[in-house]
C-alpha cells in the first residue's frame, strides 16, 4: 500500500508585522511539532520539518556507534579474505 499524501489549503495570516500559517493541531501532534521547526528551501518548494528529522551529525553518529559496543576483533579476517593472494596490477 502506498503512503497517501494529503494536500491542505492553509491561509497565510497576519501576525504582528509579519505573516504566518496555522498548522492544525492534529498535524502538530502527529509530527511531534512543539516549540520550533526547521524551514528549508528546496527546488520543489518550502519544507517544514522537525529538528530531529533523521539527519545525523557526526557527533550523533559517533555516539550511536559507540553505544553499540561492537566487537571488531575479527576485522583483520574480513580485510584479508583471500584477496591478498591475488596478483593485482597497480
Amino acid at each position: 500500500m502506498e503512503k497517501q499524501m494529503r494536500i491542505r489549503d492553509i491561509k497565510i495570516i497576519p501576525i504582528g508585522n509579519s505573516k504566518g500559517v496555522r498548522i492544525p493541531k492534529t498535524l502538530l501532534q502527529k509530527y511531534n511539532l512543539t516549540d520550533s521547526i526547521l524551514l528549508e528551501e528546496t527546488n520543489a518548494g518550502l519544507l517544514l520539518r522537525t529538528k530531529d528529522s533523521g539527519k545525523l551529525s557526526w557527533a550523533n553518529t559517533y555516539k550511536a556507534m559507540a553505544s553499540e559496543k561492537e566487537n571488531w576483533n575479527d576485522f583483520d579476517t574480513v580485510i584479508f579474505d583471500g584477496l591478498e593472494e591475488e596478483d593485482f596490477e597497480y
